[in-house]
């Protein structure tokens, strides 16, 4: 059997500047990105067709995916769109390389 509960603690909002920034920072998103950051890769010396993006970008593009809970080809968008407005001239990564390497 539960404890019976006291009254509900009710508090005043006095600082009502501080408060409102605490709310904005909440919904506040900032994401980095390297601009020395190997984008794509290297050639590897093998034989057969060398990867276009680093581990790191294919990553990177997996991560927003789960992050928004975005599809793929969503997820692609919004990277080009982050790469965009971080004024990098980098191409986000076609669907079937992500689809592979993920």
């Amino acid at each position: 059997m539960s404890e019976p509960k006291g009254p509900k603690t009710r508090y005043k909002t006095t600082n009502w500047a501080g408060y409102n920034a605490a709310l904005k920072a909440r919904g506040a998103l900032t994401i980095w990105l390297d601009k020395d950051m190997q984008w794509y890769a290297p050639a590897r010396g093998k034989r057969g067709r060398q990867h276009t993006f680093t581990d790191a970008a294919i990553q990177f593009c997996l991560t927003i995916k789960c992050l928004f809970g975005l599809a793929l080809r969503q997820s692609l968008g919004l990277v080009q769109g982050l790469l965009h407005l971080a004024r990098l001239d980098w191409r986000a990564p076609d669907f079937s390389p992500i689809s592979r390497r993920q």
